[in-house]
């Protein structure tokens, strides 16, 4: 996949190496983080990670997103539990301003009692980064690699 140029039309607003490192690690972790607490049906801290009028699709169902923080805590909520890891990977970072970032990333899913249900897809997310200085998901679009 071909990724779009960074637009440098808002070149004041995007900081220094400095800054743009410790974001993009700001921004690793929380899908790092999204990841552990998906695993451990964590809803309330899956919920905190978005905006207030943030969007979730699930790579099983990238075209029917879940719109809203109280929305996707219910999402999360009310599915059924299961024993799942996901593993992150080969996440790559665009810092688009101080408050602004897009990402895209690898997952693996581990699903079942002993993990024999694997999916391989990707994560398409945009951040912000929030008035509390906590970088949110504004969109986290899922999406399969194989067709099942």
């Amino acid at each position: 996949m071909t990724r779009e140029v960074q637009d440098i039309s808002n070149a004041s607003e995007i900081p220094g190496a400095a800054g743009s490192l410790a974001i993009e690690q700001a921004v690793v972790r929380q899908i790092h983080r999204f990841a552990q607490a998906n695993d451990a049906h964590d809803h309330d801290a899956l919920a905190a990670m978005f905006t207030q009028d943030g969007t979730f699709a699930r790579p099983t169902a990238p075209g029917a997103p879940v719109c809203g923080r109280e929305a996707i805590r219910a999402f999360f909520r009310d599915r059924p539990a299961r024993r799942t890891r996901h593993v992150m990977a080969n996440t790559v970072v665009d810092v688009l301003g101080a408050s602004r970032a897009r990402a895209r990333s690898y997952v693996v899913l581990y699903s079942g009692e002993r993990g024999e249900t694997v999916l391989v897809g990707d994560f398409d997310d945009e951040l912000h980064l929030e008035p509390d200085g906590v970088w949110r998901f504004v969109s986290r679009r899922g999406s399969l690699a194989f067709a099942e």
